[in-house]
């Protein structure tokens, strides 16, 4: 809804073939509606209103027959699909998702702001990191540092994963304290006008290990080899496998267990996915993280991940950050 309407608040938008999209809106947003909405009808819900009923008498007057839903819970799917008993329904969350995924400048310029913060949150981790601090309090320092800088809030929850537990690529941040030598895994992200970003450095408290030091060496490479590769036209399965296979042959490839990439935009996870099986090919305006890692139970992981935009002939990093293992 905020991709088609550019607000937050909205509770369905009905977007018929033809005529005028509607935005049913309940009234503790409708005069904020009023205020942001262009060019689109806002129809109220009232308390005691139920905006499926509404949404199905419009369809019925419209003589709608096809109805395609974006992602919807399973309650208000049962509903609708009762309520609009004469309508054929079918998914169009694909429909959707393909057309955010080449981002027009206004798009490309608030994701390029939200790299920005991202950045700064990431300096202010390798200032602030220290043996003895506890993962929840780096991320809180990293989280003040994007919002008084201007993001609107966490892309998602900040990851702060150390020693052994940076292993867990998601295992998000908790009362573990940081302690010399630890590999640490921070994966941050920032949100402008309400698109994301993401930005992952691994770095060592303390004096760092020559396995620690080799194994850094391996991801940055891949990630380097990968991003050669980004350019418009590009099948996305072919910057996954350049990555792969550099960690393969360098005997970590049971380790790496997750995609390359992954698009981004309103939402921290969208089209493209640079992965093995993708069959999507890079578009001019696809932005994209590239983020190989490898993680070894009982040990530890590391993880470099970069948000980019897709060029004609090349790409351009959105997110600047050092990749020095050493904090």
């Amino acid at each position: 809804m905020q991709y088609f309407t550019g607000f937050l608040g909205g509770t369905r938008l009905l977007v018929p073939e033809e005529g005028a999209c509607i935005l049913y809106v309940s009234t503790v947003n409708y005069e904020a509606a009023k205020e942001y909405v262009r060019d689109i009808e806002i129809e109220p819900i009232r308390i005691g209103d139920d905006v499926n009923d509404k949404v199905a008498s419009q369809v019925k007057r419209l003589g709608l027959r096809i109805i395609g839903l974006d992602r919807i819970d399973a309650s208000a799917y049962l509903k609708l699909k009762e309520v609009m008993k004469d309508a054929n329904i079918k998914p169009a969350n694909k429909l959707v998702s393909s057309l955010r995924k080449v981002k027009d400048e206004e798009e490309q310029r608030r994701i390029g702001k939200a790299s920005k913060l991202t950045s700064l949150g990431m300096k202010r981790a390798v200032e602030a990191i220290k043996a003895g601090m506890k993962e929840r309090e780096l991320a809180s320092e990293i989280e003040y540092a994007m919002r008084r800088n201007g993001s609107d809030g966490t892309a998602f929850d900040t990851i702060v994963v150390s020693g052994v537990r940076s292993a867990f690529p998601h295992g998000g941040c908790g009362d573990r304290e940081i302690a010399d030598g630890d590999l640490v895994v921070i994966d941050i992200g920032a949100k402008c006008q309400g698109y994301c970003s993401d930005l992952t450095r691994t770095i060592v408290v303390g004096e760092t290990s020559s396995k620690q030091e080799d194994l850094h060496k391996i991801v940055l490479s891949a990630q380097d080899k990968a991003m050669r590769q980004i350019k418009s036209g590009v099948k996305a399965c072919i910057v996954d496998a350049k990555a792969r296979d550099l960690i393969k042959k360098r005997g970590y490839g049971e380790y790496f267990v997750h995609s390359l990439g992954h698009g981004v935009g309103l939402e921290v996870h969208e089209l493209p996915t640079l992965s093995p099986k993708s069959e999507e090919y890079l578009e001019g305006g696809n932005v994209v993280t590239v983020e190989p890692g490898i993680y070894i139970p009982g040990f530890g992981g590391i993880r470099i991940e970069d948000t980019v935009l897709v060029e004609k002939d090349g790409y351009e990093k959105l997110t600047e950050v050092p990749y020095s293992l050493q904090a």
